[in-house]
C-alpha cells in the first residue's frame, strides 16, 4: 500500500502529524508513506522512521498556481493507492486529484466535493485534539482510534549532533537550559524577554549554560535576552536563533537538560525529543495542541479573556503573559529537573 500524505505548513503541526504516520504503520506495517510538504519540513520528516521520503512542494503557503499543482499531480500519477490530506484547504486537494490517486481522504473543508472521494465530516466534540483529527484519517469513518495514542518521536543521528556541537563550539560540560522565546503566530504567544532573561540569569548562577533557539525573526529577541544579563553571565548564553538550520536546531535541542518554550513549533520539537519541558501559554490553550511528552509542566494563568487565539492582545495589555512571572517557570523547572534556585520576588 502506497500512501501520499499532503502535509501541514507549520512546524508543530508537522511534528504532530507523526501520530498519523504511526497509526498507518500499525494498521498497515508494509505501507510506504511519502509526504508532500514544504522543503523546510525535510529535517523533521527525515527524523521520522515511518516516512519513506519527503517530497518537496515548491509553492508557498496560500499560493494557488493551478498549473504547477497540475504538473506536480501528473508527475505523481500511478504511484499511490491513497492520499491523505491534513490541511483543510481546497488548494491542498488539487495535487492528489490531478494525480488520479484512487482514494483521496480528508476532512470536509473549503468546497472539496469531487476533489476528495473519501470525504469525512469532523465531529469536534469526538476529536478535540489535533492529533486525534490527524489519526482518525488512518481509520475507516467512525472507527475508534486505538489507545494508547502514539506520540511523536524524532530520531537523532549522533554523528550529526556532534557535527552541530562542533560547528557552534558548544560543550556539554554543564547542564543546558534551552530557551525558545519565539512564536511565528504572533506577539500574544511570546512570554516577555525580560522574564526569559531572569530565568536564564538564575540558572546560570546555579551552574547552567543557556542556548537560545529560533528563526531569523527571533534573533533580535534572543539578543535582547542576552543583553539583559550582566557581563560575565552574558557569555554563558549562546544565541543560536537564526544561526542554525532547522536540522541543527533539532539535533542541538536533543542535548538540552531542560527546555522553556512558548507555545510554538519548537515546543513540539522539544517534546518529540523527550526533553523535560516547561511550556508557557498565553493567548492559546493546551487543550487542542498540548506538548506530547511525559515530563512537562504547563504554565498559564487562565485569565477570563484567554484563550483568545488572537495574534495580538485586543486589549493591548498582554496580561496573560505579563502577569505570568518568572517564579512560576522556575518552580516548574525545579519540579522537572530539581536543582532549585533562589527566586526572590
Amino acid at each position: 500500500m502506497r500512501i501520499l500524505i499532503v502535509g501541514p505548513s507549520w512546524v508543530g503541526d508537522m511534528v504532530m502529524a507523526q501520530t498519523l504516520f504511526q497509526c498507518l504503520k500499525q494498521r498497515h506495517p508494509e505501507c510506504a508513506i511519502d509526504v508532500l510538504a514544504p522543503e523546510w519540513s525535510r529535517p523533521i520528516l527525515e527524523r521520522m522512521p515511518e516516512v519513506r521520503q519527503a517530497l518537496s512542494f515548491p509553492l508557498g503557503h496560500g499560493v494557488l498556481d493551478i498549473a504547477t499543482r497540475r504538473r506536480i499531480g501528473k508527475s505523481l500519477a500511478g504511484q499511490y493507492d491513497q492520499a491523505i490530506l491534513l490541511p483543510n484547504s481546497l488548494k491542498s486537494a488539487l495535487v492528489p486529484f490531478f494525480a488520479g490517486i484512487p482514494r483521496r481522504t480528508g476532512w470536509r473543508g473549503e468546497m472539496r466535493y469531487g476533489l476528495l472521494n473519501d470525504l469525512r465530516v469532523l465531529d469536534k466534540q469526538r476529536y478535540p485534539l489535533m492529533i486525534e483529527r490527524f489519526m482518525a484519517l488512518a481509520y475507516e469513518p467512525g472507527a475508534e482510534i486505538a489507545k494508547p495514542y502514539p506520540r511523536p518521536s524524532l530520531q537523532i543521528d549522533p554523528a550529526s549532533r556532534e557535527q552541530a556541537l562542533g560547528k557552534f563550539a558548544l560543550a556539554l560540560d554543564r547542564p543546558v537550559l534551552a530557551l525558545c522565546p519565539g512564536a511565528e503566530f504572533g506577539e500574544a504567544k511570546r512570554w516577555p524577554a525580560e522574564y526569559y532573561a531572569k530565568v536564564a540569569e538564575l540558572k546560570i548562577r546555579a551552574g547552567w549554560q543557556v542556548w537560545i533557539f529560533g528563526s531569523k525573526n527571533d534573533q533580535p529577541g534572543g539578543e535582547e535576552i542576552r543583553q539583559r544579563l550582566i557581563p560575565g553571565l552574558r557569555e554563558e548564553v549562546s544565541n543560536l536563533a537564526g544561526a542554525t538550520s532547522l536540522a541543527e536546531a533539532i539535533d542541538l535541542l536533543s542535548c538540552a537538560t531542560a527546555v522553556v518554550s512558548n507555545d510554538s513549533g519548537l515546543m513540539h520539537v522539544a517534546a518529540a525529543l523527550s526533553r523535560p519541558l516547561v511550556a508557557v501559554y498565553g493567548s492559546t490553550s493546551p487543550q487542542f495542541t498540548p506538548p506530547l511528552v511525559d515530563r512537562v509542566e504547563i504554565v498559564r494563568l487562565g485569565l477570563e479573556c484567554s484563550p483568545c487565539f488572537e495574534r495580538t492582545c485586543r486589549f493591548g495589555h498582554y496580561d496573560c503573559l505579563r502577569e505570568l512571572k518568572p517564579r512560576a517557570v522556575l518552580e516548574a523547572l525545579d519540579r522537572l529537573v530539581g536543582d532549585p534556585v533562589e527566586v526572590g520576588e
